[in-house]
């Protein structure tokens, strides 16, 4: 059964809570990650929240850094996995980024590396540590 995937830029505060609460429960509560990593940069980033019909599914963000455009926090609840949210996020984020965006990328934990190649991600550079979780850089090729 195809599931009804939206995705969604937060201007409400209320969306940002639950794009908030999803992350604690994926990073801090599943993943062990501490909360005060977790939060970092929120206040300088642009939030989406991902829902299967009506119910919050999903969030992630992107943030301009030094570098580029730093894509992050891609966070599924563990009971819309494998339906599609992660890569409509991934898609949803890419399409929102200015479009003389010039170097974008992300740090992919190493289990999901497949999810970003998907849509065009390629590793870049040895796995690394991060919170406690194996990562490799990614950038998108274009």
């Amino acid at each position: 059964m195809k599931q009804d995937i939206s995705i969604s830029k937060i201007t409400d505060p209320a969306d940002l809570q639950k794009a908030f609460a999803i992350r604690y429960k994926v990073f801090v509560e599943e993943q062990g990650c501490p909360p005060a990593l977790e939060q970092e940069f929120d206040e300088v980033t642009t939030h989406f929240l991902a829902s299967v019909g009506d119910v919050p599914a999903g969030a992630s963000r992107w943030r301009r850094t030094e570098l580029g455009y730093k894509l992050e926090r891609f966070a599924v609840l563990k009971e819309f996995r494998g339906v599609g949210v992660g890569q409509a996020l991934v898609k949803a984020v890419l399409a929102d980024l200015p479009a003389d965006a010039s170097c974008i990328y992300l740090n992919a934990q190493t289990q999901v590396t497949g999810l970003y190649a998907k849509v065009g991600f390629e590793t870049n550079g040895p796995e690394f540590e991060e919170a406690g979780i194996k990562h490799y850089k990614m950038v998108l090729k274009r």
